[in-house]
């Protein structure tokens, strides 16, 4: 079902450009199944919200889909700040899938959902606003629930996104098809608003993606075997070094990288 646009006045936020294209957010999808199986599976209400899912509907469908592997009963809301989009979605309504008009506020009808997907939406704001609007957006999440943002590329084979708790952001995942990646650095581009002016000198992400590359560097070696061995050889090299390194060898191997927010939370001033 479609909610009329009559019932949401003056949605929070901005037009996006809109571009998406099928399989682009696999990546990200894949992570938050497996990061948050728990978390849905115990939910009351198995609310999720794709936020800006742009012209297409096709990864509001898809987030649907790979959720329904954890929690078959998972009801997925994408919500659009433009009636257009909106109303191209609504052929693709289902039980369980639906598109609103609104925007950061989230008009679910008094509901929290225990899940927000928003990727490639905040990267328009100045950095200042899409803090703000992290914030906005976590105060609406329901007790436990998590704020999944980033951005990544056209296709889908660079990522990065943050995830956030009622209580701000808590980890920042670095994700790439590994065939012709040439650095881990080169995720840089793709980094979350939060953190892509903050890609210099002095700043701890800085720090992260420069010992990254160094540890690519050193793992030469393993690409004989193949860039998975490279890549999961780098980051257990991070880890060895005392970074807070959160997941393990199998998720490297699917071209993943999952640190503390306190390894890269940008310094004050």
């Amino acid at each position: 079902m479609v909610q009329p646009a009559g019932r949401v006045r003056r949605p929070l936020g901005a037009l996006t450009r809109g571009t998406t294209a099928p399989n682009r957010l696999r990546r990200v999808d894949r992570w938050t199944a497996a990061s948050y199986a728990s978390l849905l599976r115990a939910a009351a209400d198995p609310l999720v919200v794709d936020l800006g899912y742009g012209a297409s509907p096709v990864t509001t469908l898809e987030l649907a889909h790979r959720l329904r592997a954890v929690r078959p009963d998972v009801e997925v809301v994408g919500v659009e700040i433009d009636p257009s989009r909106v109303a191209a979605a609504a052929p693709y309504a289902s039980p369980g899938v639906s598109f609103r008009l609104g925007g950061f506020e989230l008009p679910l009808d008094g509901r929290s959902p225990v899940l927000v997907r928003a990727l490639n939406v905040l990267r328009q704001y100045p950095e200042a606003e899409a803090l703000a609007h992290w914030r906005t957006l976590c105060a609406r999440l329901a007790p436990g629930g998590r704020l999944v943002e980033g951005t990544c590329d056209e296709l889908g084979r660079r990522a990065s996104w943050v995830a956030l708790g009622p209580e701000g952001p808590r980890t920042l995942t670095l994700a790439a098809r590994l065939a012709g990646l040439d650095r881990p650095g080169s995720l840089a581009e793709r980094l979350p608003k939060a953190l892509i002016h903050r890609n210099v000198g002095g700043e701890p992400v800085h720090d992260l993606l420069t010992a990254f590359d160094a540890a690519w560097d050193a793992a030469a070696p393993y690409a004989a075997y193949g860039a998975r061995q490279r890549w999961a050889r780098a980051a257990a090299t991070l880890h060895e070094r005392g970074w807070p390194v959160l997941d393990r060898p199998a998720r490297w191997r699917l071209g993943e990288l999952t640190v503390a927010w306190s390894a890269v939370a940008p310094r004050e001033g």
